[in-house]
């Protein structure tokens, strides 16, 4: 009878540990503090984050010619040799008609054309009604709301998709089941749009009292038969979950879970991914799933969208914000697509949220990467999309394997680097009125952006004793910030140097700054910083000459990068910061006199 007993709490207990290992799990030690951008996390070194979209409303020109300055939850594909990013957009705030799609290509990334209209303005029919509520339609467009941007068909047909919804208030629902249908278009390798149809209906609506026909109205074989494919695919037809009807027989699991996406382990099981890290396994390619999933053990992720996907490298990620905000962004990698065994940086800035508007949250958020299928940038880097206070569109570019630790000393001069890779190890922070740059064999950052900054920072081996040597000519000497720091592996920052708009550069020491000389524009300045971390006793050499010493401002066991940026230490938003911004922030539209800095080398050295 104990034998029995015996045998059958092993079974159990071997039964548990294939249920535990059959999960995604975060085995890792590190976790957030919310309290910084960064959640002082390590970078992974070498991330490039570029903007690609700049909201305007007082300059519509210079954005996407509307003016509109909600906008979010984008997309990515990479199709034909070209990248291309979806994000849905709405006058002032989330889910308040009018609403529009648009559409932005880059050739490699870093330069970006002006968004385009892909699912335009969509009035709805005066008198419409929708289930639970009592409001009648009367001069009122649609919204858009996709969880699904793209797919390449399996004989290279590329649609792009988006879902026209139904928001009669601020706090009405887009993504209630009770929308008109999912639209559908081909984009063409000559860049032009096929016609608009609509995919999918939802109940109530069809041909009849629709815009726009069912694609099988359309002339093109090869496009009905992609629309088919898509159709038949029950793990595309699952990211439509929330949009379609609560009873679409298209959807195999029906709960309300949000923002699927999904990746394949090498045993060709699915894994599955929503909001708030739940998580389960397809046995069978998504057409079935358990009857609940769970949230993955160890996983800090709230009601924002969590990433995962199979790397280039044969590894996995998952990127996403590990904390109850909406920031730091965040990956972590795992060797088998269920451990995740680290948490580092991709990207940790806020930058202002220039307009108020409903649901506006703060931070990098809403990331999605390439779903299987929709291409492999040639790069072999994992590429990402997200939106910054649902207001600006971004990218970034994540080196793999995925790493946080230099080699090596940096000994660096751009003009002797190999063209075009210059920036490989450097991690920047490229808005597109402060962008980061290599430009006739120099390192440049400029800025002309008064609530961001340009930003480029090398990561060097952890020392506790170190040498850096760079240079740096200033553009100018009236206007402008350029802000030196010495920091450790969680971002804080020990020694901090300073060219002002006053034509001083300046040392932080505690609460002041040391004024210890004035700088001239256009003059090269040959800087040499000598830090030991333990003393915190620092040097500093300009042009050959000793200019300063003396102590750093406050105190790190060692240092392990150098960043160079273009504006203050950001604080605001933080965690006691109210979620709803209502206002907007004077001369939001407008540019400052733009300032440049150079950057010809840098090396760095222990002793």
């Amino acid at each position: 009878m104990k034998l029995t007993k015996y045998i059958l709490f092993l079974s159990a207990l071997a039964f548990s540990s294939v249920k535990a290992q059959d999960t995604v799990r975060y085995t890792g030690k590190t976790l957030v503090n919310a309290d910084y951008h960064h959640g002082q996390l390590s970078p992974v070194m070498g991330v490039h984050s570029i903007q690609t979209f700049r909201a305007n409303r007082e300059h519509p020109e210079l954005a996407e010619n509307f003016g509109w300055t909600y906008n979010h939850a984008p997309m990515l594909a990479y199709w034909n040799n070209k990248f291309y990013v979806e994000y849905l957009s709405d006058k002032v705030g989330e889910s308040i008609p009018p609403g529009q799609t648009l559409l932005q290509t880059s050739a490699d990334g870093y330069t970006w054309n002006k968004p385009e209209v892909i699912f335009p303005i969509y009035r709805i029919a005066d008198g419409t009604t929708k289930a639970g509520r009592t409001d009648v339609a009367k001069d009122l467009d649609a919204v858009m709301h996709q969880r699904m941007g793209f797919y390449v068909s399996t004989k290279n047909v590329f649609l792009v998709l988006g879902f026209y919804a139904i928001s009669f208030d601020a706090k009405d629902d887009p993504n209630d089941g009770n929308g008109l249908g999912r639209a559908v278009r081909e984009i063409k390798a000559d860049g032009t749009y096929g016609p608009i149809y609509f995919i999918h209906y939802n109940p109530g609506y069809s041909e009849k009292n629709t815009r726009y026909p069912l694609y099988t109205r359309s002339k093109s074989k090869a496009f009905v038969e992609a629309c088919k494919e898509l159709l038949a695919n029950k793990l595309m037809t699952q990211q439509w979950n929330e949009e379609a009807d609560r009873k679409d027989p298209l959807i195999t699991l029906q709960k309300q879970y949000k923002a699927f996406c999904y990746y394949h382990l090498p045993d060709g099981r699915v894994v599955g991914l929503w909001k708030n890290a739940l998580t389960a396994i397809s046995n069978d390619n998504g057409k079935s799933w358990p009857e609940n999933a769970s949230r993955a053990p160890g996983f800090v992720n709230s009601n924002a969208k969590i990433w995962g996907q199979k790397t280039a490298d044969g590894n996995y990620a998952t990127v996403y914000n590990p904390s109850e905000y909406r920031w730091p962004l965040a990956i972590s990698t795992s060797k088998n697509g269920l451990d995740y065994t680290n948490l580092l940086l991709v990207n940790g800035e806020i930058t202002p949220m220039r307009y108020g508007g409903n649901y506006k949250s703060y931070g990098p958020q809403y990331v999605r990467g390439i779903e299987e299928g929709n291409g492999k940038p040639a790069d072999g880097k994992l590429w990402i999309t997200y939106s910054m206070n649902k207001e600006d569109i971004w990218v970034s570019a994540i080196p793999l394997p995925v790493n946080d630790k230099a080699s090596a000393h940096v000994d660096e001069d751009f003009s002797k680097l190999a063209k075009g890779k210059e920036l490989a190890l450097w991690n920047t922070y490229s808005p597109l009125w402060a962008p980061v740059k290599v430009e006739n064999g120099t390192l440049v950052l400029k800025d002309k952006d008064p609530f961001d900054y340009a930003k480029a920072e090398r990561l060097f081996p952890a020392s506790r004793k170190v040498v850096t040597s760079f240079s740096v000519t200033p553009k100018q000497s009236d206007h402008g910030l350029l802000e030196i720091e010495l920091q450790d592996e969680k971002g804080m920052a020990t020694v901090r140097l300073t060219f002002d708009t006053a034509g001083t550069i300046s040392a932080k020491a505690g609460a002041r700054y040391k004024n210890f000389m004035k700088y001239t524009a256009g003059e090269t300045y040959d800087i040499k910083l000598k830090l030991d971390a333990f003393t915190r006793f620092y040097t500093i050499t300009v042009n050959g000459k000793d200019v300063l010493t003396s102590l750093a401002f406050q105190p790190v066991a060692t240092v392990s990068r150098i960043v160079f940026r273009t504006g203050d230490v950001r604080r605001f938003p933080d965690v006691d910061t109210p979620a709803d911004q209502t206002y907007d922030l004077p001369n939001a539209g407008e540019s400052t006199k733009e300032a440049s800095y150079s950057i010809k080398y840098l090396k760095t050295a222990g002793f």
